[in-house]
């Protein structure tokens, strides 16, 4: 899995012998772009997943021979032509989401970090951050995006039951989901987020605490807690619908998002957002530069931008949704040298409420710098 000399050059090298940044301390939270300022952060989507997870909407597609160069290749256009249209000249933060980015090559990961590096300044010390998946993430992988120039992994176990696990649609195990936060922990120390899912359908409270504090035992310093949503469409909205499934209880999963909330602050992990706790000051940066509004660009198929097109003239902030089918995107691309479908100007009282929907999700919440910035 080792990648050529020549796909670690430049960025990636320097990337690698920088010294691994913390977040800002507990007292708030990282410096994010102001809303008309040159700097972004980056969100690469990889479209392509193993197999549908039984609650999972999302833009992702289940593959079937995929021409991992000529896809590559579309995000290195579109990122470099999104940070020209954005006349961004500093990223501050990339990550890459889907789908399974963990189902990538390293290799692509290593382009699109290039890329954006030769088209922007990417510090060298900026979090970059890979979803894994366990059962798509063994030690020699893990270690070869580390070596592309991943810093933090955001793992989804989602559950550490295996019933649970089959339930969800998952592909790997509780012993899998184990083995790979280990081998995570030893290739990115400090730098390993994990996310728990809660209210799932004849879940009880006890049961998901003991998860929880079973995986304090072993996680590093990031959890995210997040509410089973059901989404018309998937499997599991179907199964509820139809009563194969009882219907989750919300007033069981607010006691558990209330109880896990006090477990993980009784840990020393501070809730500086809705889902998301951290200790010893490991927040995600990049998430951080959504709920502070500040400027982010969206690569691949399906991906969500905000940023003022200040490259092309604009002077208005826009919400930017790119082409959801794979191919259709990739023609776009090679067209056009992006895959936007949708832009959307943003009225100064849209803007507002943006501002204030974001701010709230957080302890630190809305300040008279943030209003107007």
């Amino acid at each position: 899995m080792a990648l050529p000399r020549s796909q670690a050059r430049g960025w990636v090298k320097a990337a690698k012998m920088a010294q691994r940044r913390r977040p800002a301390e507990d007292t708030g939270g990282p410096q994010s772009p102001a809303p008309g300022s040159q700097r972004a952060a980056l969100y690469v989507h990889w479209p392509y997943c193993e197999k549908r997870c039984s609650y999972c909407n999302f833009n992702k597609y289940i593959p079937r021979g995929v021409d991992e160069a000529a896809l590559r290749r579309c995000l290195v256009i579109e990122a470099q032509t999104l940070l020209r249209l954005s006349g961004v000249r500093r990223v501050e933060s990339v990550f890459f989401g889907g789908g399974t980015p963990s189902l990538a090559s390293p290799h692509t990961v290593a382009a699109v970090l290039e890329a954006v590096a030769q088209a922007a300044h990417l510090p060298a010390d900026s979090e970059v951050t890979l979803e894994a998946n366990p059962t798509s993430a063994s030690g020699s992988r893990l270690a070869a995006f580390g070596a592309a120039g991943v810093n933090r992994l955001s793992i989804g176990l989602q559950s550490l039951d295996d019933t649970e696990l089959q339930l969800l649609g998952r592909t790997h195990s509780a012993r899998d989901a184990l083995q790979t936060l280990a081998e995570a922990q030893r290739l990115f120390p400090g730098r390993v987020s994990v996310d728990l899912m809660l209210g799932l359908p004849a879940q009880q409270v006890g049961p998901w605490l003991r998860q929880l504090q079973g995986l304090l035992r072993c996680c590093d310093d990031h959890v995210s807690l997040y509410q089973l949503s059901l989404e018309r469409g998937t499997t599991l909205f179907t199964q509820v619908q139809q009563g194969a499934l009882p219907a989750p209880d919300p007033e069981l999963a607010a006691e558990m998002y209330q109880e896990g909330r006090a477990v993980l602050r009784e840990a020393g992990f501070r809730q500086y957002e809705v889902s998301n706790f951290a200790r010893n000051g490991a927040l995600s940066t990049h998430n951080w530069t959504y709920w502070q509004c500040g400027q982010y660009l969206g690569v691949g198929p399906g991906a969500h931008g905000r940023f003022i097109p200040q490259g092309a003239g604009g002077h208005t902030r826009e919400a930017r949704i790119q082409t959801l089918e794979p191919d259709s995107w990739m023609k776009e691309v090679m067209l056009f040298g992006h895959g936007t479908r949708r832009r959307v100007p943003l009225s100064e009282l849209e803007l507002l409420e943006e501002v204030l929907a974001m701010g709230l999700r957080t302890d630190v919440g809305i300040t008279h710098q943030g209003l107007f910035q």
